[in-house]
């Protein structure tokens, strides 16, 4: 048995661990999970990017319940083997597949810097980047309201102050975050940042460093690559137009419903 890596590519972690399995020549059988039953969004990849045609349905999300204890994505497979998470998904990549060094150094201090990254991270960014999503189009989707606009206001400001520091204490005047050379660093916090863009915040524009940096590391990936893996988040107002499981509204509904008060 091959290895199979259960994404949805609606998820920021799932696109990171593809951009780097695909950028890496990793083999692997893509299992597409989706996260909103019968969305309208699946879309074949884009010619000659090498990408296998994502399988649909029920099948792979009861799989990738099985495969991760967690019952969410991503989720890894290798033989009997199974991981979740994103960030052990990705070390566990590049150790056995024994990736370019860049992508996760083997010099103490440089990984360490990686490490600081990843640790930061999710606190900062990711506390804020992905709220832009729920706030504009799946709270919306769920509920059939609107959020005020204070709402987005104050996650827009702490994306503000989170990327003040991303550029001030790990870009700096460097060309990736920890140097020269793209690594995990980078790709986990680019596909972060490109969630609040599907939704029409684009935090790039009035940002020239962090817009450069940008394009360093869509260079570093590929061009085609990057826009194939972040296809469905650069059309995610397409999703007030899916059908949502019913079962899954009922549940989740209630829950959002409090997030507007």
């Amino acid at each position: 048995m091959g290895l199979e890596l259960y994404l949805d590519l609606l998820s920021q972690p799932c696109r990171s661990i593809y951009i780097f399995a695909r950028s890496n020549n990793i083999p692997f059988e893509f299992k597409q999970v989706e996260l909103f039953k019968d969305s309208v969004l699946g879309k074949k990849p884009a010619a000659g990017s090498g990408a296998e045609q994502p399988r649909t349905g029920p099948s792979n999300s009861e799989g990738a319940s099985k495969v991760s204890l967690l019952k969410k994505v991503p989720a890894l497979k290798d033989g009997d083997f199974t991981l979740a998470e994103c960030t052990a998904i990705l070390l566990y990549l590049s150790r056995k597949y024994k990736t370019p060094d860049h992508w996760y150094p083997s010099d103490i201090q440089k990984r360490a810097q990686v490490d600081e990254y990843l640790s930061w991270h999710h606190a900062n960014i990711r506390a804020n980047a992905p709220k832009t999503m729920w706030i504009k189009v799946l709270i919306p989707l769920f509920t059939g309201q609107p959020l005020p606009s204070e709402k987005l206001q104050e996650v827009m400001e702490g994306l503000s102050t989170s990327l003040k520091q991303f550029e001030e204490r790990f870009l700096q005047d460097k060309a990736f975050i920890i140097g020269s050379e793209i690594s995990l660093a980078d790709l986990v916090a680019i596909v972060e940042l490109m969630q609040p863009v599907g939704v029409g915040c684009d935090i790039f524009e009035d940002r020239p460093r962090l817009m450069e940096w940008r394009r360093r590391v869509e260079d570093a990936v590929g061009k085609e690559l990057f826009f194939q893996a972040h296809e469905m988040i650069l059309n995610i107002k397409e999703l007030s137009n899916i059908q949502i499981d019913p079962q899954l509204k009922e549940h989740l509904a209630p829950m959002l419903m409090k997030m507007l008060k």
